[in-house]
This record gives C-alpha cells, sequence and structure tokens, in this order.
C-alpha cells in the first residue's frame, strides 16, 4: 500500500469516528498547521484530526496505535520551540474543540478542565468565586490548559506562585498505546513515584491529557504595580538583584530594554511607557492591604538609589491593566520591526543579568542585528528575540549565529536553555551542552515507560543520536 493509500484508508477511519468536517487532508487546509508561534519552522503534517469529545479523542489516539501512526497534541499552536510541529506520516490531533470547564469546586478550590481550554477563559470562571489560575503566560488570551501542562508554563507571576506544576493536581492521560491512566491525586499527595510531575512538561512525548484538575488561588486582597524607568540596562538589572536580597518577593518582576519599548509604544498595544529609556522595570506586589505599602515603599526606594529616573504606581486598575499590556503583548508588537523572528528562551543567574545582558548587547552589535530583550527579570529567565528579514542575503544566516552565541554564553554562566518555552525542535542541538550522554539516555528510558514505540510527537525534547536504543537500533542496522 503506498502512503497516500495508508493516509486515505487512515482519513476515512478517523472520519467515522470525528464526523467529515473534523478531518482536514488537502495542502490548502493543512498549510495552517505546519508552524507554531515560532515562525522559524515549517513542518507539513500527514492530515489533522480534531475530536469534538472526550471519547472522540480516546478513539482517534487508540486508531492511531492500531495503524501504527505517529501524532502530535497541538492546542492553540502557540508555543515558541516548534514543539507543536507534525512531520513525514505524523498525524495533528487538534484539542481546541475540547475546551470545556468541567466543574469548579470553589470551596476546595480546584478545577476540572479540558484539554483546549484557554487559560484566560479558567480565570475568568473562576472570578466569579473570587479565585483565579495563577499560571499566566503572555499568550494566556489563547494558550490552553493542556498546552501549558506539556510545556509547564509559566508566565510573569510564576516568580511568587510557581509555574504549572504547582498548579495541577491531577491529570486523566490517554498513552500512545491506547491506555487511560490517572496521574496524580486531587485528593492529596499520590504514593510511590512521582508520574504527574515527570508528564508535566514533557512536550506532548508521553501521551496526551484527556482532563486536567488544577489548583485555583485566591485572588489578593490588594494589588500594586509600578513601573521604573533607568538610563542604563545594567541599573535596571542590579535593581532586580537588590529587590530579591531585599527578603520581598514580588508577585512579578519584568524587564524591557529600549528596543522592546519602542516596539511596544509604536503599536497598538502602547502602554505609555518612556520611549527614551535605556530600560524599564515593572515590578507588582500583592497579597493583605495591612504592610502591602511598606513593600512597595522599599522596592521604590532601591530602584531610585540604583538610578531610576522615575518610579510610577499605577493608581487604578484601567492603568495597571494597560501597564501590563505592553508587556504581555510585546512579542507581537516586534513584528511591526520585522517579518521574520527568533525567540529564545534561557536561564541564568539573577546576579549574572547585568553581565550577561551587556554581553547579548555586545553579540548584537558585532553580528550587526537588533535583539530586543523582554523577560522575567525576577527568576533569570531570559528572552532575547532577533527581529530580522530573511529575505536580505546573509541575515537569517547572522542571526541565528547570533542566537547560538547568546545561548553557549547563558550555558557558560551557569544557566540552561529554557525556562518555559520548551526545547522542541529547536533546542535539540543544545541538550548535549547542558546534559551528559548519561543523562539524556535516562530521559530517552523514561520516554520508553510511557510511550515505547515513540509515537507520541516524535523526534523532539532529546537529540535520539544521544539515546542508547538509538545506537543499538543503528549498529544492528549497520
Amino acid at each position: 500500500m503506498t502512503t497516500s493509500e495508508r493516509d486515505t484508508e487512515l482519513a476515512a477511519k478517523l472520519r467515522g469516528i470525528t464526523g467529515e468536517s473534523s478531518v482536514l487532508t488537502r495542502r490548502s487546509q493543512l498549510l495552517t498547521y505546519t508552524s507554531d508561534g515560532l515562525p522559524t519552522y515549517r513542518k507539513w503534517p500527514a492530515l489533522a484530526v480534531f475530536p469534538n469529545t472526550r471519547n472522540e479523542l480516546i478513539e482517534v489516539v487508540r486508531a492511531l496505535a492500531l495503524a501504527k501512526r505517529t501524532f502530535v497534541a497541538r492546542g492553540a499552536g502557540t508555543g515558541l520551540s516548534g514543539g507543536a510541529l507534525a512531520e513525514g506520516d505524523a498525524v495533528v490531533v487538534g484539542l481546541n474543540r475540547l475546551n470545556r470547564i468541567l466543574s469548579i469546586d470553589a470551596e476546595n478550590r480546584l478545577a476540572v478542565v479540558e484539554p483546549g481550554t484557554v487559560n484566560a477563559h479558567l480565570t475568568r470562571a473562576a472570578n466569579a468565586h473570587g479565585l483565579h489560575y495563577a499560571p499566566d503566560p503572555s499568550s494566556q488570551t489563547a494558550c490552553t490548559i493542556g498546552g501549558n501542562v506539556a510545556e509547564n508554563a509559566g508566565g510573569p507571576h510564576c516568580l511568587k506562585y510557581g509555574v504549572t506544576l504547582n498548579h495541577v493536581a491531577a491529570l486523566t492521560v490517554i498513552l500512545p498505546e491506547g491506555e487511560l491512566v490517572t496521574l496524580g491525586n486531587a485528593d492529596g499527595e499520590d504514593a510511590g513515584y512521582d508520574l504527574l510531575g515527570a508528564f508535566i512538561g514533557s512536550e506532548g512525548c508521553f501521551g496526551i491529557a484527556v482532563d486536567v484538575t488544577v489548583r485555583l488561588t485566591r485572588n489578593p486582597e490588594a494589588i500594586v504595580t509600578l513601573l521604573a524607568d533607568f538610563t542604563t540596562v545594567e541599573a535596571a538589572a542590579q535593581a532586580v538583584s537588590a529587590i530579591i536580597a531585599s527578603g520581598i518577593v514580588p508577585a512579578a518582576l519584568e524587564m524591557m530594554d529600549n528596543a522592546t519599548i519602542r516596539a511596544v509604544e509604536a503599536s497598538i498595544y502602547a502602554a505609555g511607557y518612556p520611549v527614551d529609556a535605556a530600560a524599564v522595570l515593572l515590578a507588582e506586589v500583592d497579597g493583605l492591604k495591612a504592610g502591602l505599602d511598606v513593600d512597595v515603599r522599599v522596592i521604590e526606594h532601591l530602584c531610585v538609589e540604583l538610578g531610576a529616573r522615575t518610579v510610577r504606581i499605577a493608581r487604578e486598575e484601567g492603568e495597571r491593566m494597560r501597564l501590563w499590556q505592553g508587556r504581555k503583548k510585546a512579542f507581537g508588537a516586534m513584528g511591526r520591526i520585522a517579518p521574520d523572528l527568533i525567540v529564545q528562551d534561557a536561564v541564568v543567574p539573577r546576579t549574572r543579568l547585568p553581565e550577561i545582558l551587556a554581553k547579548i548587547g555586545e553579540i548584537g552589535r558585532r553580528h550587526g542585528i537588533m535583539i530586543c530583550n523582554v523577560f522575567h527579570a525576577g527568576d533569570g529567565n531570559l528572552h532575547p528575540n532577533i527581529a530580522y528579514d530573511a529575505r536580505h542575503a546573509g541575515v537569517e544566516e547572522r542571526a541565528h549565529e547570533a542566537m547560538r552565541e547568546i545561548m553557549t554564553v547563558c550555558i557558560s554562566a551557569g544557566g540552561t536553555i529554557t525556562g518555559e518555552h520548551g526545547v522542541g525542535l529547536d533546542k535539540l542541538d543544545y541538550m548535549p551542552l547542558v546534559f551528559t550522554p548519561q543523562t539524556l539516555d535516562a530521559m530517552c528510558q523514561v520516554r520508553q515507560v510511557f510511550d515505547p514505540e515513540r509515537r507520541s510527537n516524535p523526534e523532539k525534547v532529546v537529540p535520539v543520536h544521544s539515546c542508547r536504543e538509538w545506537y543499538a537500533v543503528r549498529g544492528a542496522r549497520a
């Protein structure tokens, strides 16, 4: 049977499960699913299927298991590492129709949602009970809880509240062979191995979450947001370390450099940032009203002491939301600069921020490219972005070489290659720079437990050539 015939047969089986309109096979239909939020890669899936219900999802995965086909689960496609892309005979399994909030238990602060539930929609529903879902990626108005689980997503407020792993109590998961299992326990801790923790952040390589039980957080009594602007990036970075060293744990501590500020202020997301500032620091504290003003005064004092020209305090909710809109829409604003964008995601020790940011600036100047920095300064999670036009000869090569140098600098400083965007396709080559062959082999063995045939999101996260079983198979074929 030819590849085309196999695809036609599989498409017919999947249509029998989900209905005619839920399976896409034409190239024009599949174009949307050839890339994610990172426009660097384009991969063509064999076909795409969109289950409408939980039972349809289970039947689809079991049909793919019988057909021995690889598959890639995809939520909103907002990822920034190429992790939700399928290629060759792989099938995209779209989860965006499974978007129901199944229950909210306000008393126990738990909610059960389907994987396609949009992050912000969950918080909107929980807000009626005085609660919210704490992980808040910049793409929260579009990204889904299932995708957040796959990437262990964070966001600006993860500095105080933690990442997705800290807010998921249990998962119902369908493994690649079609087995339905429960990981974690909504009623308390499970005995034995932390399989829930292993699954969260596995980037879709272990299976698909069918439903997610999340912990909700009480809305704080008071929130204060501050914007400090600095004449040097170094001063802003030093202020970050000083604030954390003071013992205050801000709900969020975000930094943007001048290139990012100008991109935001020239867009529809303009937030009133001073366009002549070398950098701005967006700090937020929350909690009980009593005593919160002390934290605000300390942050304000430290910023001024370290060179802030002004420290602006948002006086009402609308102003506070505008300040945050500029930060959260910064990536979108960069689309005005150039048609192509490399978005990176590395983590470095907070105390090394001034040094690393200076080196990033030097790398950009040496390669003749613009690097925009917007990042979670409080936990050292950098997001250096290069906007470029690939139509100009040599520019793309310079951009990628600059990014490789940036990642090497971050690793050399004791950092690592990703804080929240994941490895996906984009960072495969960096994995051996951080992990030993033995550690990479251990990762492969863990994956083997969940997906022995490597059919779920193949060729992602761990370089296949680093795995012992790859060597064994290759040696047998030689």
